[in-house]
């Protein structure tokens, strides 16, 4: 790692803490030409040697990355006791986002006696499509980011940023075996959860799928499971438990098991009552059991449901 770090001391001011995770602590703060920045503080302990190998994955993969739905890294400080990260500031992630769109909406709803609360279906399309040509520019980059969420979602001045990407890989060929304890559970896919070592892109298309529904939803999660068990009974409620014609290969996976045969979901508009029939049309492509026959980040950015999109509309204003 490049060692310039005695020319950057005290180019960044730390402010206020914004974000704790299991890697770090982020703090909002200032670089020297005034602009804002985040801080992603790294403890190096020492028992361990060297650098984090999940902050050595993130550094690598977005020094390669650069566009306008994945968080720009700027700068990266490594001293004896601690790494810093220098990421573009965002105000705040989508999870956080989403509860406080609705509360607003809710209390304007009170306060003029009106049908608010919920995304117009403009704000919700105009979301996910940034999410996806920020996930479809990672696939074209080989990069599997393998933790959507929405708090790993960033929003600033109107424009989603893909972050992160701590549990993200480089895939190449041959194929390679990877491991299933990835996905933060509610957004992990059927094929993960039942023990699946070599997966592609469509593990993102289905993390995705999950968040689009949580968009239209504002902030309700669609498959909030307790376990592993409860999380596949959650998912096969609703979209049916898969027979072998629908997923020849999921008898094969290391942890599968029988489960009772749910039928699939006939009323979808129960359960995101704010998408159109095209909305849900996609959500099902994308939450489809199979990997092999979900939607990839390319596909769904070319289903109609983005057609009645404008220019003007694919950033929230």
């Amino acid at each position: 790692m490049e060692n310039r770090n005695s020319s950057k001391v005290g180019r960044y001011e730390k402010l206020e803490k914004i974000g704790e995770g299991t890697y770090g602590t982020v703090f909002r703060g200032r670089d020297r030409d005034g602009s804002e920045v985040a801080l992603k503080r790294i403890k190096l302990d020492d028992d361990e040697e060297g650098v984090p190998s999940s902050a050595l994955r993130e550094i690598c993969l977005l020094r390669e990355l650069r566009h306008k739905n994945v968080v720009r890294l700027l700068d990266v400080l490594h001293t004896d006791k601690k790494l810093t990260l220098v990421f573009e500031y965002c105000s705040v992630d989508l999870k956080i986002w989403l509860k406080k769109y609705h509360t607003s909406r809710t209390l304007l709803s009170f306060l003029n006696q009106t049908t608010a609360g919920k995304l117009h279906a403009p704000e919700v399309s105009a979301l996910f499509y940034q999410l996806l040509k920020g996930l479809s520019y990672c696939h074209a980059k080989s990069v599997l980011h393998r933790d959507l969420k929405p708090q790993n979602l960033l929003i600033h001045e109107g424009v989603l940023k893909l972050a992160d990407f701590g549990l993200a890989r480089a895939v190449g060929l041959p194929v390679r075996q990877y491991s299933n304890e990835v996905v933060t559970l509610w957004y992990r896919p059927p094929d993960v959860l039942l023990g699946a070592r070599v997966y592609t892109f469509t593990v993102d298309s289905w993390s995705a799928g999950c968040i689009f529904a949580e968009i239209a939803n504002s902030g309700t999660p669609l498959f909030p499971g307790q376990d592993i068990e409860d999380q596949l009974r959650i998912i096969f409620r609703l979209i049916g438990t898969p027979n072998d014609n629908e997923w020849p290969t999921m008898r094969r996976l290391p942890d599968y098991r029988p489960f009772p045969r749910f039928p699939a979901e006939t009323n979808w508009s129960e359960q995101v009552p704010t998408l159109s029939e095209t909305g849900i049309d996609l959500l099902k492509k994308m939450l489809m059991p199979n990997p092999h026959s979900r939607l990839t980040a390319d596909q769904a950015l070319m289903h109609q449901y983005f057609t009645m999109l404008n220019g003007n509309s694919r950033t929230l204003l």
